[in-house]
């Protein structure tokens, strides 16, 4: 079977309008494969299992329909923690943000990601406030390079 994690979006969108596979099956993968790499490579602040899978449920059946919302619908999609995510705390890297929000807005790319029915699957890590090259911070430690974890994630 093709490994879902290495499809590009519109390699999945081709899938699901073929029916060979689901917005379900895809989300399951990268989150699967987010929780392994994950001690390793700590890319992630975040990851929002049952709310995506959810997500992937309502995308799922909307492409049984042939009813997709949006160019993305279905498509895993993480976003960086200092982009505005409503319903998810925006630390920015920074143990100074309170996570008590209200997280009540997104950031204009994250609210195009939601209107074409992106489904998100956690937050990534970014250095504190988003201010140098390499990513490391006081919230999440440092990031490694899934290729080479002896190199940075930039």
């Amino acid at each position: 079977m093709t490994d879902l994690t290495e499809l590009t979006a519109v390699q999945l969108v081709d899938g699901y309008r073929k029916g060979a596979f689901s917005p379900v099956e895809a989300t399951r993968a990268v989150l699967e494969r987010a929780e392994r790499i994950q001690p390793e490579v700590n890319a992630f602040v975040r990851l929002t299992g049952d709310e995506a899978l959810d997500r992937a449920r309502r995308a799922e059946e909307r492409w049984r329909r042939g009813e997709p919302c949006g160019r993305l619908d279905g498509v895993p999609v993480t976003v960086k923690d200092i982009l505005l995510t409503r319903g998810q705390p925006t630390l920015r890297g920074s143990r100074a943000v309170s996570p008590d929000g209200p997280w009540d807005e997104d950031a204009p790319s994250v609210a195009r990601l939601r209107e074409h029915g992106a489904v998100f699957v956690g937050k990534t890590t970014t250095p504190e406030y988003g201010w140098k090259g390499v990513t490391d911070s006081p919230l999440s430690g440092v990031t490694r390079n899934p290729h080479d974890p002896s190199r940075t994630a930039g």
